[in-house]
């Protein structure tokens, strides 16, 4: 099945990559749809593959980051109509909340360009506003609780 005018939609997984410093992952899209825009790491669900493992795949093919996938936050629709009004592309994408665990960040398939962001670099990056949205509510749930709380 293609991907562009598919006759349903297409399982896909976005990875909100945390480093230590609190910095979240972006890569600058090489291709439709979105191409040329900063997002969260992911890509297409393959067959017999959990949402961790493409996770982790998506993270290190884009950028060469190995991560540990943590938690699935949640899925949004991502439906892009062409001039016409039919749909072009349709994602059902799962985000997910990973931890880096090694690797320099550098860009690979799909990427044009890669790089850790705090969430006021996020914010003016992103246009796509789920990617701020979830980067910041999934970095305060993977904050260590403060000490003498709860």
């Amino acid at each position: 099945m293609g991907r562009e005018y598919a006759v349903r939609p297409i399982a896909a997984v976005g990875a909100v990559v945390v480093r230590n410093d609190g910095r979240i992952l972006l890569t600058r899209r090489a291709n439709p749809p979105l191409q040329g825009l900063w997002s969260i790491p992911g890509g297409v669900l393959e067959l017999g593959e959990t949402i961790a493992e493409c996770a982790r795949r998506e993270v290190l093919e884009e950028s060469g980051v190995e991560c540990t996938p943590t938690d699935v936050y949640h899925a949004v629709d991502s439906i892009h109509h062409d001039s016409e009004g039919r749909v072009r592309y349709h994602y059902l994408i799962v985000d997910v909340l990973a931890r880096w665990t090694s690797g320099e960040a550098r860009a690979g398939t799909d990427a044009s360009d890669v790089g850790w962001f705090t969430l006021d670099e996020l914010a003016e990056l992103a246009r796509t506003p789920q990617v701020h949205h979830v980067a910041s509510e999934l970095l305060l749930r993977a904050s260590p609780p403060v000490a003498g709380s709860g």
